[in-house]
């Protein structure tokens, strides 16, 4: 059986358009960037500042192939921001940050091309 990438995928079954609601994406701008060596995937410990209503959000991210901690600090990132809490090993993370697979399935982050405000949401 020939399994397929991501990107071959057909799409998922339709939902209404409530259910798309119901996910809190949001963005935020990472201000502190860490090695998660004990995590099972290459990993990097983020926080996150989503703004006032949010506040600074931590969440381990599988995304240390394509990512050094230097290069995250200052960058604008999106993640759902109402999952409840995940421990990951030793460590708890509040949000799910967001990216792509390439074609290798190494995540890439998800970044705004223009400037918007921490904490706006996906629409």
């Amino acid at each position: 059986m020939h399994l397929l990438h991501d990107h071959e995928a057909p799409a998922a079954p339709e939902i209404a358009f409530d259910d798309f609601l119901k996910v809190d994406i949001r963005v935020g701008t990472v201000v502190a960037a860490e090695p998660y060596p004990e995590a099972r995937k290459p990993s990097l410990k983020l926080t996150i500042d989503f703004g006032g209503a949010i506040g600074a959000k931590r969440s381990s991210a599988q995304i240390a192939h394509h990512y050094a901690p230097d290069q995250l600090v200052g960058r604008k990132v999106a993640a759902v921001v109402n999952f409840p809490p995940r421990q990951i090993g030793k460590f708890m993370s509040e949000v799910l940050t967001v990216g792509f697979p390439d074609v290798n399935g190494e995540v890439v982050l998800f970044t705004p091309d223009h400037e918007v405000p921490n904490g706006a949401r996906l629409f």
